[in-house]
């Protein structure tokens, strides 16, 4: 296996809140990363702007430390961290007034036909104001392009103001709301199993599929982000998103081409098919949780320092999809803070052949798992004979596509998801990023169950840490006759 590295062109990207946790964790180590590799270009500036007191060398000084704290020492040739500390700047800028503007519009001036990134790493609320800055100060070209990271709104109506003050200064074509899970190479991969091969498309469907599980489980609680967390829960943080993303690309239909609009029509389908859960259903297709103390730390309410929180570090919930393809085939959806293990997959769930022929043994239906993290990779769940003498036995095994397991001894590591999203918005690439009336459509499908939680007046259920969930959760499926996978 080779990976073939495409360089992108020279380019400027200006990363606001660049001395800020997700620079120093994934956007520094990332950029560092594509820059090692040949995709790229060693001329392109990368510039933090803040509001600290820095300049160029203090910048690169706190970027070094970055790149030795998240990036390996083997990784790290003095060669290569020269070359790269070489290409970054810092500018000091105040997002809600005008000092350090025209400071940046002068830094950016003598290369306006590059493409033009602007990353907002910072607090939703700066997104209207920095967008209306950059556009005031001349950087808003066609080449520009607008980054956006979650929380993309609170609620419909905070999405639809947050558009329409995007959408006051840049076309849709420039704006890139982030959501990092789609960059993952499983997730994309999904994408090439469906719709590259001749195998897996007839049978993607109710007739084949008994149901679809996506879970998103994490064994750390909120820990520090408990009061930041409380102001927006799991539904807000992870299901409105994530979750909402990776059903998408496993429900929809075939685009016609691999082309962003072409893409995300179809996703926004999928999410318009969803039955809305309304309040008749709520206490039967969704479950909340919070963890309890324990050996592994505080409880929930103890980290966000609330003890009458209503707020779910943990939701369950089931999904149905009015179309002809999924009609009958449920979602369940799951993800929790304080459980058994961090892991995120997509699990397809067959069903199972219609009659056995094998006296004694039971045929179970075939699964096929999209692991996104840890160790990526995707494994099919087949049925086959037991080895040896002794009549036929049946046991099931997997077929294990792992891809740190192929790229072993190969000399490529996957790459982070950062570093091909942000890759995909030097080429001008919008497939793997959401649009404007995407997330609509999700805080749409949303509101309605968080208004019908918030009504009730009833606490999240507690469940144990290190555990799978409240027990109501496993009921939502055991009424189905089926069974969550292990989170392991």
């Amino acid at each position: 296996m080779v990976a073939r590295i495409i360089p992108v062109p020279s380019f400027d990207l200006t990363v606001f809140g660049g001395t800020g946790d997700l620079a120093r964790r994934k956007l520094i180590p990332a950029l560092y990363r594509r820059m090692r590799d040949g995709q790229a270009p060693r001329d392109a500036r990368i510039l933090a702007a803040a509001r600290s007191d820095l300049d160029d060398a203090g910048f690169r000084a706190m970027a070094r430390e970055a790149l030795e704290e998240h990036v390996p020492a083997a990784e790290r040739p003095a060669e290569d961290m020269d070359a790269f500390l070489a290409m970054l700047g810092y500018v000091k800028v105040d997002a809600m007034g005008t000092e350090g503007w025209d400071a940046l519009a002068e830094r950016l001036a003598d290369q306006p036909d590059r493409p033009r990134a602007f990353y907002l790493s910072v607090a939703p609320s700066l997104f209207g104001p920095i967008a209306e800055r950059i556009a005031g100060a001349g950087l808003g070209g066609p080449n520009t392009r607008i980054v956006v990271e979650k929380p993309l709104g609170r609620d419909l109506e905070g999405a639809r103001a947050l558009n329409a003050q995007l959408a006051e200064h840049f076309d849709e074509s420039q704006l890139y709301r982030i959501d990092h899970y789609l960059g993952k190479e499983t997730v994309q991969n999904l994408m090439a199993i469906r719709f590259a091969n001749a195998l897996f498309e007839p049978v993607w469907n109710a007739r084949h599929i008994d149901h679809v599980q996506i879970t998103v489980a994490e064994s750390l609680g909120v820990g520090g982000r408990g009061e930041y967390y409380d102001r927006s829960g799991a539904m807000r943080d992870m299901v409105q998103n994530h979750l909402m993303q990776l059903l998408c690309l496993t429900a929809m239909e075939p685009p016609n081409m691999f082309d962003p609009d072409a893409v995300r029509d179809e996703k926004l389908k999928v999410i318009r098919a969803l039955d809305p859960i309304g309040p008749g259903h709520i206490g039967t297709d969704t479950v909340r949780g919070q963890y309890r103390g324990g050996p592994l730390g505080p409880s929930y309410v103890e980290d966000a320092g609330d003890p009458d929180s209503h707020t779910e570090c943990f939701v369950a919930l089931k999904a149905e999809i009015s179309n002809w393809r999924w009609a009958g085939a449920p979602f369940y959806l799951r993800t929790g803070k304080r459980l058994r293990a961090r892991m995120s997959e997509i699990a397809i769930q067959f069903k199972a052949p219609p009659h056995s022929i094998f006296e004694g043994e039971t045929c179970h239906g075939n699964t096929l798992v999209i692991r996104l993290q840890p160790d990526e990779g995707i494994t099919l769940k087949m049925t086959v004979k037991d080895p040896g003498p002794g009549g036929m036995r049946l046991i099931e095994t997997p077929l294990d596509m792992t891809f740190a397991k192929a790229l072993e001894g190969r000399g490529v590591s996957m790459p982070d998801a950062y570093e091909r999203l942000i890759m995909d918005v030097i080429r001008g690439d919008q497939t793997l990023f959401m649009r404007g009336d995407e997330v609509e459509a999700a805080w749409a499908w949303v509101d309605p169950i968080i208004a019908a939680w918030e009504h009730s007046g009833a606490h999240p259920q507690p469940y144990d840490s290190g555990g799978s969930g409240p027990e109501d959760a496993l009921m939502l499926m055991h009424r189905d006759g089926r069974r969550w996978r292990e989170i392991a």
